[in-house]
């Protein structure tokens, strides 16, 4: 893997001797399994390593830290899991659900640490989440925002009703077949129509909004999940082409021109989270006995000058509960 630019501004395995991994276990190891490069989170890694530091762990000198993910697929990482586990790291993080599924099937004995939006004892990652059990702890329930998404989302396409509310859906994603049943029956509770649309891949995006808007669909949520995490500027720009507006789970796509995000508020705090979680493993913690966290805090971002774009008039009581209106 070319990890070479981001190595550098992390620190590396390059900093320690290069005669092998054995030489090197005289320090602990982290390996860190994601499902997106790590280049496209330099903040939220560099708050990662700062919850390491907090409790005594300095990567280049008394902590390795290993980075894994898939540079062309974003299926779920086995192969990389059961890298991690063969170089018998000292703990496992993982970001996202696909590879806390791989890392907890790949060992029952190494410690995990997780951040997921999916529920991590429906997920069957731990045994309930304030005595997790087993090897795996971390923060849990990202997603907990949909519900309230949708809400947002009604109050600002209100007449969407007679029409239909899309759902853009990774189908190969863990937890999309729950939240697609979730959507439904509040659809059927307010009389409203969902409309599925399917991407797996990037090449997918295009014909799913052409699918969106033959349907009908007047408002679109898009699933919180990291291909499509890391392809909201695409995203932004196909709601507006199409006329579709859309709400995501990051800030940062009503910053690209989205017209509004709810969902966790600072995403380097949770890194931050798991930093420290690892470190408190590595100093002897057991993640059996580590509660798993949950979301306290949301952020409503809105961005007017897409509402402008797209005809549309926000209510002045949801610009009020704004956290943030971008104009």
């Amino acid at each position: 893997m070319n990890r070479r630019k981001f190595i550098a501004l992390f620190g590396s395995t390059s900093a320690w001797p290069l005669d092998g991994w054995a030489q090197r276990r005289t320090v602990q190891v982290v390996g860190v399994l994601l499902t997106v490069p790590p280049s496209s989170l330099p903040s939220a890694l560099a708050a990662f390593h700062q919850g390491l530091k907090e409790t005594g762990f300095t990567e280049g000198q008394n902590v390795l830290v290993e980075y894994r993910w898939p540079e062309n697929s974003f299926d779920q990482p086995s192969t990389l899991a059961a890298d991690l586990v063969r170089k018998k790291v000292d703990v496992i993080v993982t970001i996202g659900v696909p590879a806390a599924l791989v890392a907890k099937a790949a060992t029952t004995t190494i410690p995990i640490v997780f951040m997921i939006g999916g529920d991590p004892v429906q997920l069957g990652l731990v045994a309930s989440l304030g005595r997790p059990g087993g090897n795996a702890t971390g923060y849990g329930g990202l997603s907990m925002a949909g519900a309230k998404q949708w809400e947002v989302l009604f109050e600002i396409v209100p007449n969407a009703a007679k029409l239909g509310y899309g759902f853009l859906a990774n189908p190969t994603h863990p937890t999309t077949e729950p939240i697609v049943r979730y959507l439904r029956v509040e659809a059927d509770k307010r009389g409203n129509r969902l409309i599925v649309a399917n991407a797996r891949s990037q090449a997918d995006f295009e014909g799913a909004f052409t699918q969106l808007v033959e349907q009908g669909a007047r408002a679109l949520i898009i699933q919180d999940e990291p291909l499509f995490n890391v392809n909201l500027d695409q995203l932004a720009a196909l709601s507006t082409r199409h006329s579709i507006p859309a709400i995501a789970a990051f800030r940062r796509f009503a910053a690209l021109g989205g017209l509004v995000s709810y969902g966790v508020a600072a995403l380097t705090d949770l890194y931050h989270f798991v930093g420290n979680y690892a470190g408190r493993i590595l100093n002897g913690e057991k993640p059996a006995d580590l509660p798993v966290q949950q979301p306290t805090k949301f952020e409503l971002v809105i961005n007017l000058k897409t509402a402008k774009a797209l005809d549309i008039t926000i209510p002045p009581t949801l610009l009020t509960r704004a956290d943030e209106v971008i104009e």
